[in-house]
């Protein structure tokens, strides 16, 4: 464990979103580390690009880096010290000077049906409803059930929940854990197994950014690191960084950790959709993984066995 800093030192600075989820994340992180270390922790609220365009599928305006950027330039400014991010909106690739410093304990990574009227996938009509703006939902949906039609969701999770309750939707598909840091778990009819809806890199995790020139903050974070889940995220985003993944692929990669006979394995699934139809791909591998470079390997390990797959012609579809 490093050395508390003294709690006389000047607050850190917590960069974050002003969604609500994004608030509880960042008020989540403040408390562990005023918990951890006496020190003040003040939280600088921003809205991001991200948040601005909802008229636009992400893929058309920028990606998923547009939720990051404002709180990056916060960094670089030294208005802030770190940045609280869902993993699943970090770039594969960070900016030259950050990086990031800790990956939290996971929660559910899984995805989640929320209906007022169908408690499953199965139970939809025909040509019922279904919103989301995720490629990666998308094309696992279109794959499993091709009869539903499915439009565009974009909003924070608060908005995404009033559009259905105004039934402009028969049913929505969300990330488990933003229902369930908000206390929505009682919204949820359906948790949506990986065999059925393999989750995206990092879903259900936090990322906490730092400037590589910070190195008592970095050193700090390193205590609030949840090593399992690192190394599982660290593979699930080596297989999206190899395919150059952003939010305009459909990709999913997800590891998860299994015991037998005293050996402790990460088994991390992979899975691609083609742009234009409902088929998909598949990648397996399970090893024993120590460290963050094993991870990465094994995800590019993953990556490789999926363009095989798919073929060139698929590839450059995507």
């Amino acid at each position: 464990m490093s050395s508390a800093p003294s709690a006389s030192s000047a607050p850190w600075v917590i960069a974050t979103r002003e969604s609500r989820l994004a608030l509880w994340q960042a008020e989540h992180v403040r408390d562990l580390l005023q918990q951890r270390f006496g020190r003040q922790v003040d939280l600088l609220g921003m809205t991001t690009q991200g948040d601005q365009i909802l008229d636009r599928a992400l893929s058309k305006v920028g990606g998923k880096g547009l939720f990051v950027k404002e709180l990056e330039v916060a960094l670089e400014a030294g208005r802030a010290d770190l940045a609280v991010h869902s993993l699943k909106d970090v770039p594969m690739e960070l900016p030259e000077g950050f990086v990031l410093a800790a990956v939290l304990e996971r929660e559910d990574p899984r995805d989640a049906l929320v209906s007022p009227r169908f408690e499953s996938l199965e139970a939809l009509p025909e040509g019922a409803l279904v919103g989301t703006s995720s490629l990666r939902r998308l094309s696992q949906l279109r794959a499993l059930r091709p009869d539903l039609r499915i439009e565009p969701l974009r909003g924070n999770l608060d908005t995404r929940l009033r559009k259905l309750d105004e039934g402009q939707y028969d049913a929505i598909v969300l990330a488990a854990a933003g229902l369930k840091r908000l206390g929505l778990a009682r919204r949820i009819r359906q948790v949506i197994a990986p065999e059925v809806m393999l989750p995206a890199a990092g879903q259900g995790a936090l990322g906490l950014e730092v400037r590589t020139g910070h190195p008592e903050l970095r050193l700090a974070l390193t205590d609030l690191a949840h090593q399992p889940t690192w190394l599982a995220t660290a593979a699930e985003r080596a297989v999206s960084r190899a395919l150059g993944g952003s939010c305009s692929m459909p990709l999913a990669a997800h590891g998860d950790w299994h015991t037998a006979e005293g050996q402790h394995t990460l088994r991390l699934r992979g899975r691609l959709g083609h742009p234009a139809d409902g088929r998909l791909v598949s990648a397996e591998r399970q090893a024993t993984v120590t460290t963050l470079a094993q991870a990465e390997a094994m995800g590019q390990a993953v990556a490789a066995e999926l363009q095989a797959a798919a073929g060139p012609e698929w590839l450059a579809a995507l």
